[in-house]
């Protein structure tokens, strides 16, 4: 069942015009060069962003880790959501966005770091649980050991209950059920909207 929407200022955020094609011409050069490490060729299309950043209850306290955030969509999406910029905290690999991210999203925190190591990544910048983790993480480039430990470094620093937010372009859970144990998966309706057709998944850790 998806969550209730909360209302959303139409206020834009970052950039005037959003997400452009100078973000695909960045993404797609990121790709070429680290095809692993990226992913995918293009940002999330808003569809998408906007069907991640609806999981999260922006009047749950505590900060919003978002993983993976490359050029910004799911960002952009999540303050449109209501959470305020301070409350979010991003952790970026490529070097290349991070300075992008910044200037684009005043107020909000940016991590050069590898997400898959978060606790180390993570250490001495939280004061309180997190209330929700999304991420555009490539998990399938990953072995499924690597993403159940990322899985349950994030549970670990999270409030109970908070969602572990991911989406993915194939059919079946990007996180397998049967290596998660007691974890709930559920998915959300397919983003037709999105290029090409992407499904969220939401996991939660047993309270």
């Amino acid at each position: 069942m998806l969550e209730p929407v909360r209302p959303t200022s139409r206020r834009r955020v970052g950039r005037q015009k959003g997400i452009d094609f100078t973000d695909e011409a960045r993404f797609l050069k990121s790709w070429l060069d680290k095809p692993l490490v990226t992913g995918a060729v293009s940002p999330s299309g808003k569809a998408l962003a906007r069907m991640m950043a609806r999981y999260v209850d922006p009047a749950e306290p505590g900060f919003v880790l978002e993983i993976g955030p490359g050029t910004g969509p799911v960002t952009e999406a999540l303050i449109e959501r209501g959470v305020p910029p301070e409350r979010l905290v991003l952790v970026e690999f490529n070097e290349e966005f991070v300075p992008l991210l910044q200037r684009r999203f005043p107020g909000v925190t940016v991590i050069q770091g590898d997400a898959y190591a978060a606790s180390q990544t993570l250490a001495g910048r939280l004061n309180q649980p997190l209330t929700a983790t999304v991420s555009s993480l490539p998990l399938l480039t990953k072995p499924v050991r690597q993403r159940v430990r990322l899985l349950d470094d994030c549970f670990d620093i999270s409030r109970p209950g908070a969602p572990f937010i991911q989406f993915t372009y194939g059919l079946t859970p990007p996180i397998p059920r049967e290596a998660i144990g007691l974890t709930t998966a559920v998915g959300s309706p397919r983003v037709w909207l999105n290029l090409p057709p992407a499904r969220v998944w939401i996991y939660r850790r047993p309270v």
